[in-house]
């Protein structure tokens, strides 16, 4: 029933985006011949009817005037009114049959969601061990703990209510992106497991960090994707921060970390480095201030339970807004006239077998 309801409420929803002037009829050549057929039938049914009238007038008894104390309901004319109901639903039955539909159309849509950067160091460095008991099975690299820590966070995302767009940024001298932003899960979780075979790492072509070089690259992926002004943005690096580079082709940590705090979008870093605390790797109170002065965090992802944690508090944060458009190159619109139908038919049906005032003749 809960379906039902929804399935009813979205078509009729539809007329608010209904445009008239843009519908072809894929039947409308059916739809015709059936109308004719109703119309023949019809009068058949009429010419057949008068006839028997005719022949049947010399059988017919003569019965005494009623009294006049029997006056007239003024409710006679009701008893028409089902029939008058039913002929209604006729004109939209035979619009459905002509299967009405756009050639083109597009709706918007809002959900809640985030337009997330995920970025990945695939630096040399990342080949330190990382023990994880669940979540790699390939080595105990850091740099596959990292993927799967990723792929781990995408899972999380698509059990939830959002409707996230994801883009996918591999890193290590230079920033590269691997998938820009999508609501295509699979896609991503795809592009994932790709990076994380060992073969494809080891032709991973940089082998510095440059960390602020991702963070540079995923703003611009915003700027591409004219998401700066949205609400919801979000950037999330995973990385063992073995990086104390503070300057990009001339610009500072500090103008890079402004502007995405100018745009709103906060740094959400989780420092990869097995058993080691906050502070226990050189940059960690650097990376900590920066990304911080964006609204984001920095968690230093010590060992595989701090790492989980990690992925769940970003995950919880307060969705933002997603408005998205769904295009589609055919569609239908039989829907709208069919329940309209079948609702004339429905009341016609229950004011006939419903109550007396409209199946009897007062």
């Amino acid at each position: 029933m809960t379906q039902l309801a929804g399935a009813l409420r979205a078509t009729w929803s539809e007329w608010g985006t209904f445009d008239l002037s843009r519908v072809v009829f894929g039947e409308m050549r059916t739809a015709v011949l059936c109308a004719v057929a109703l119309v023949a039938l019809a009068v058949v049914l009429l010419v057949i009817r008068g006839s028997r009238e005719q022949g049947a007038v010399r059988g017919r008894l003569a019965l005494a005037a009623l009294l006049p104390v029997f006056r007239g309901s003024s409710f006679a004319p009701l008893r028409h009114l089902p029939l008058l109901v039913f002929v209604a639903g006729v004109p939209f039955f035979i619009v459905a049959l002509a299967d009405p539909f756009t050639a083109f159309a597009y709706e918007k849509a809002t959900y809640p969601g985030r337009r997330i950067a995920v970025m990945i160091d695939a630096s040399t460095s990342m080949n330190q061990p990382f023990a994880t008991s669940t979540l790699t099975k390939q080595g105990g690299a850091t740099y596959f703990a990292t993927v799967a820590a990723a792929e781990y966070f995408m899972k999380l995302r698509m059990q939830g209510p959002h409707k996230d767009l994801i883009s996918l940024i591999e890193f290590g001298s230079e920033a590269y992106v691997i998938t820009p932003f999508t609501t295509d899960y699979e896609n991503v979780l795809l592009s994932l497991r790709l990076i994380a075979a060992p073969s494809e790492w080891e032709r991973f072509p940089d082998q510095g960090t440059i960390i602020i070089q991702a963070i540079r690259q995923a703003t611009q992926l915003f700027r591409t994707f004219d998401f700066l002004e949205a609400s919801g943005n979000l950037m999330v690096i995973f990385s063992d921060g073995q990086d104390t580079q503070t300057m990009l082709n001339g610009r500072s940590i500090d103008s890079i970390m402004a502007e995405a705090r100018r745009y709103r979008i906060p740094v959400y870093f989780i420092r990869m480095a097995y058993n080691k605390s906050l502070g226990s790797v050189l940059p960690d109170e650097m990376w900590q201030k920066a990304v911080a002065g964006t609204g984001g965090r920095f968690f230093p992802g010590a060992d595989e339970k701090t790492l989980l944690r990690a992925v769940h508090e970003i995950d919880k944060l307060e969705p933002g807004r997603v408005d998205v458009r769904h295009y589609q190159t055919q569609r239908p619109h039989y829907a709208i006239y069919a329940l309209c139908a079948l609702t004339l038919w429905l009341a016609a049906a229950v004011m006939r077998l419903g109550f007396r005032q409209f199946r009897s003749f007062p």
